[in-house]
């Protein structure tokens, strides 16, 4: 289902359970999963989830700014009267201005909105250059301050190693030791040189969903993403600043062509990074 507003286009995407999930071809989980198109010239596209009622989306102001709009799916006035937004910029220099103030965004830098903002602004420093806002927001239950994390303010953590191919830096943008949130928990992941693997050995959350947004990726190079239940994993193709959604029943891995980054964000029942299930690598089939 896809709805146009004035500069706001939206979709819906249904739950799926793990049984139809195994049974579908690459066209299907394409259509369940996958997200493309998120950063369009003077639009905000986004994506109504219905695992944990997440929306992802982006949004690309060039020639003016654009407005986060209220969309039918969210049911309020304000597109934040019940719910929270993140916004991470992954494209050139911008601001965020929230009710009147104004926050700079420089490339991997966050901005966390809390529920309640009525008047979300987007614009970019040079149109030549455009921000490129990823948006993540999810159902909210009170109201915390509205608070910018720039990439040098995040939790790092230095992971994997150069033998199994997944040397890489894990900057934790969101956790329970930083800025507040009421369910949304979210960082960047970024692949050293030579390395390709991410989240692997992989693990499921039943308790929570995830989405990635791949990016850093030439234009020819491509992410192998892989998802399913461990016993029955299957794997999609994606290219630069595409994202995908992950039930909570799935794994979520992937390795690519070359380097990369990617963003993860999670919502659901705990906001603890370390919530996951393992899966060992003899029970992947």
């Amino acid at each position: 289902m896809e709805e146009k507003l004035r500069h706001t286009e939206y979709s819906s995407r249904f739950a799926i359970d793990p049984t139809a999930a195994a049974a579908m071809g690459t066209d299907e989980l394409r259509h369940n999963f996958h997200i493309g198109n998120l950063f369009q010239p003077g639009l905000v596209s986004l994506t109504y989830a219905h695992y944990d009622r997440m929306i992802v989306g982006g949004a690309m102001p060039e020639s003016g700014p654009l407005a986060l709009e209220a969309i039918k799916p969210t049911g309020t006035k304000a597109f934040l009267d019940r719910r929270e937004l993140i916004a991470v910029n992954v494209g050139g220099a911008g601001t965020v201005t929230v009710d009147g103030e104004k926050f700079a965004l420089a490339p991997r830098d966050m901005l966390y909105v809390g529920m309640g903002a009525q008047e979300v602004v987007f614009a970019s420093d040079d149109a030549s250059e455009p921000a490129k806002f990823y948006l993540l927001s999810a159902p909210a239950h009170q109201t915390h301050p509205t608070r910018l994390i720039q990439i040098g303010d995040a939790k790092r953590l230095d992971l994997g190693s150069r033998e199994t191919s997944n040397e890489r830096s894990i900057f934790q943008f969101v956790h329970p030791e930083g800025a507040k949130t009421c369910q949304l928990v979210v960082g960047m992941t970024r692949l050293a040189t030579g390395s390709v693997w991410n989240t692997m050995p992989c693990h499921v959350h039943d308790r929570r969903s995830e989405a990635y947004l791949y990016f850093d990726l030439d234009e020819k190079a491509r992410v192998f993403h892989f998802m399913g239940e461990p016993d029955e994993t299957r794997h999609l193709v994606i290219r630069n600043e595409e994202a995908i959604l992950s039930p909570g029943w799935s794994i979520h891995s992937g390795a690519g062509t070359s380097n990369y980054a990617f963003i993860w964000a999670m919502a659901g029942d705990n906001v603890e990074y370390t919530d996951v299930d393992p899966v060992a690598m003899e029970d992947l089939r």
